[in-house]
């Protein structure tokens, strides 16, 4: 595919490198020189300098042969005057990048379509969600559903006193003997392990699994791990995606959430009627102290400070909270989270550059989950009349080694493959890989 993106900061690095790793024919535009220079020296990309809005520069695109183009930049006005004009002028697809989230919640108002705009996102909105779906569990750090839920890939920190830890796959495979979850990646320090039957866990890995419902039961069994229900949650920070969270997470929890702003604070306690709002500093430890936080059952950290959420979600553990999330701008940090203590570290804007890369791939894919930090993807293609993948045993259709079969959902019916599994049509196939063109691509034959 060509695709061109406009806009600057991380969203657009990260979306380049990942459509780059796809071998798509990416296009940077960006009036910064320094971040162009940045771009082309660590990715494989065109760049041209010069505003998305320009007609001249739209025109030397030659945007009628462009299959899709992104306008992420930090301005909203901007990305929805560049996916209109560049629709206008062939574009195939127009995706917008937005700071107002009613754009998303009202779209019976007014029908971006009609300016040409495909599809809209909010970083904000869509790191709110992911909190929501980091919260449904405490004892796992990940969790994503396929199916309604038939199958889930969910994430396990091993702290070191669990009975796994010097164990190998293949000894740990014998206590599952319902065959209702599958073990398809680990992350040790900063690299990522697609296992096999020899790999043994270790003290500090994260584990990932693709799991049946029943199955979750049997992975905190194995791992040591108990899932308690969360009833009270502190949130620190009341901007755009400490509002939206709290607003959502008020039909069901009992929310404190902590603004340093007093106007703020105020406008947020008018609004969020069923929130106790408190004007403090969060970084005050007396007063989280004094607050509740040890009483708490979740602690989530989105100010608008990187430094101040882990530093604020650290204390939260220190005081026995038993899941903590930190919003952090900086990618270096998210490898820090299982090393550090803190559950999760999220990043609106990989976030939101994982969201297009899905969007991108949608023609191939119903669904793709990407893990902040973990260099894997986890996609659920369909087995059609014409797949590779048909009418064998797993074990002989010489599958990537980069690559594990992790589950499959045939109707309404979950499975565990095994090696002995024969796919038919109309499968629903989840499939864990290592990043990169190579591996997408080899996946991808087998269901073409």
């Amino acid at each position: 595919m060509r695709i061109v993106i406009s806009g600057d900061g991380d969203v657009v690095f990260y979306l380049a490198k990942n459509l780059a790793e796809e071998y798509h024919d990416i296009t940077v535009i960006d009036d910064n020189e320094e971040h162009l220079d940045y771009i082309s020296n660590h990715i494989d990309v065109a760049t041209i300098k010069g505003s998305s809005t320009s007609l001249l520069v739209l025109k030397e695109l030659e945007l009628d042969k462009v299959d899709m183009f992104c306008a992420v930049s930090k301005s909203q006005d901007n990305n929805l005057l560049t996916a209109s004009l560049a629709k206008g002028m062939g574009a195939k697809k127009c995706v917008a990048r937005i700071s107002d989230p009613t754009y998303l919640y009202r779209r019976d108002i007014y029908d971006l379509k009609k300016m040409g705009i495909d599809e809209i996102i909010s970083t904000e909105t869509l790191a709110s969600k992911e909190i929501r779906r980091l919260l449904r569990e405490t004892a796992i750090t990940d969790t994503f559903e396929f199916a309604a839920g038939r199958l889930s890939l969910i994430g396990i920190h091993l702290k070191g006193n669990e009975a796994i830890i010097g164990k190998s796959l293949v000894q740990i495979a014998k206590l599952n003997t319902n065959l209702n979850f599958l073990t398809v990646a680990i992350l040790r320090g900063d690299q990522t392990i697609i296992p096999r039957g020899d790999t043994v866990f270790e003290s500090g890995d994260h584990v990932y699994y693709i799991t049946q419902p029943e199955g979750l039961k049997q992975i905190l069994k194995t791992t040591g791990k108990t899932s308690d229900p969360i009833k009270t949650i502190m949130i620190l920070g009341g901007g755009d995606i400490g509002r939206s969270t709290a607003m959502a997470l008020t039909r069901k929890y009992r929310v404190i959430l902590i603004e340093k702003d007093r106007d703020r604070s105020f406008e947020l306690a008018d609004l969020l009627k069923n929130t106790l709002v408190i004007n403090a500093d969060g970084r005050n430890v007396e007063l989280l102290e004094e607050e509740g936080i040890s009483d708490v059952d979740a602690f989530i950290a989105v100010t608008g400070n990187s430094e101040t959420n882990i530093i604020a979600s650290l204390v939260a553990k220190s005081h026995n909270v038993p899941k903590t999330i930190a919003l952090v701008e900086n990618m270096d940090f998210i490898h820090l989270s299982q090393n550090i203590g803190i559950d999760t570290l999220i990043n609106k804007k990989l976030i939101a550059a994982n969201f297009i890369s899905r969007y991108v791939r949608k023609g191939r894919v119903t669904n793709l989950a990407s893990l902040p930090g973990v260099d894997i993807e986890v996609a659920e293609y369909v087995a059609h009349s014409e797949s590779k993948i048909l009418n064998s045993k797993l074990m002989d259709l010489q599958f990537p080694k980069e690559a594990i079969v992790g589950g499959v959902i045939r109707g309404k019916k979950a499975f565990t493959p095994n090696g002995d599994f024969v796919f038919k049509e109309g499968d629903r196939v989840i499939v864990t890989f290592r990043r990169g063109g190579e591996n997408i691509s080899k996946v991808d034959s087998f269901f073409e």
